[in-house]
């Protein structure tokens, strides 16, 4: 091996990190990342609310609107409905085959014809495809008086965060490691604590849930020197939340995904220039 394999080896084996669920749902994971830095933390949040592509509601043609509301109104609310994605059967239209002039690939159909008096919800919207549908089937998008008829005929496409925060599949938030120093147990203030992770434990103050803290330094504050609270600076607590477009797994790993691709462009830019 060559001393730049070598050294790539080692580089590699350094910064394997330690990752730890805390919780995990269908909406929320909370975990604890150990030997990494804010820098790739940071990269993996905006590669996520900002490349990590989802499906929305892009073109809206109103083909009757009765109701009281006008139709920019109605499209703005459409759009911001999150919709379950398929990665792997769309793509985005400048990276598909038809060069974003729309085809099956990058677009699929979706209308609504409801007559009142109803209220109309986002499941009342009829896909194409069944596979690509409304998270939150009762999201409430206009009430209809009697009458009143609402009929559309729209596009869904694949965008990205950075264009439109419709986009954006979730949030991502991390803060570093709770690192507590009890020094004067005596003198802290363990009820100024919002969290409620302070407890007197005879003459000793007992961290219950050092997870729980969230750096707020309430307790420090009121304790005039008597306990430190600080974030690690190479351990995190990462925080991810799905909007339902795609799964925390989906999320995390197209986004690892994107940053390979952009690793291997920046690598060969740079031979160009060599």
């Amino acid at each position: 091996m060559t001393d730049a394999g070598k050294k790539a080896e080692k580089e590699e084996e350094e910064f394997k990190m330690d990752i730890k669920k805390l919780k995990q749902d269908n909406e929320t994971g909370i975990y604890v990342v150990k030997d990494t830095t804010t820098a790739y933390l940071n990269t993996l949040r905006r590669l996520i609310l900002q490349k990590v592509p989802t499906a929305a509601i892009e073109d809206v043609t109103f083909l009757e609107n009765g109701s009281a509301l006008y139709d920019e109104f109605i499209a703005h609310r459409l759009g911001l409905i999150p919709l379950t994605t398929d990665l792997k059967s769309y793509f985005i239209r400048p990276e598909c085959k038809c060069k974003g002039n729309g085809c099956a690939r990058c677009e699929l159909s979706i209308t609504l014809d409801k007559k009142g008096p109803c209220t109309v919800y986002a499941e009342d919207l009829k896909s194409a495809d069944p596979k690509i549908k409304p998270v939150f089937p009762k999201t409430p998008i206009v009430k209809l008086l009697a009458g009143q008829n609402l009929k559309i005929e729209a596009k869904i496409i694949l965008g990205n965060g950075k264009d439109h925060m419709k986009f954006a599949p979730g949030k991502i938030f991390y803060q570093g490691y709770p690192e507590i120093k009890i020094l004067q147990p005596n003198k802290v203030a363990v009820d100024q604590c919002p969290q409620k992770i302070l407890k007197k434990d005879g003459k000793n103050i007992k961290v219950t849930d050092i997870t729980a803290c969230n750096l707020c330094k309430a307790c420090e504050d009121a304790s005039e020197g008597a306990i430190t609270v600080n974030g690690s600076d190479k351990n995190f607590i990462l925080t991810i939340e799905s909007w339902g477009q795609l799964s925390i797994k989906e999320m995390m790993s197209t986004a690892i995904e994107i940053m390979e691709e952009e690793l291997d462009s920046l690598k060969e830019n740079i031979k160009k220039i060599k």
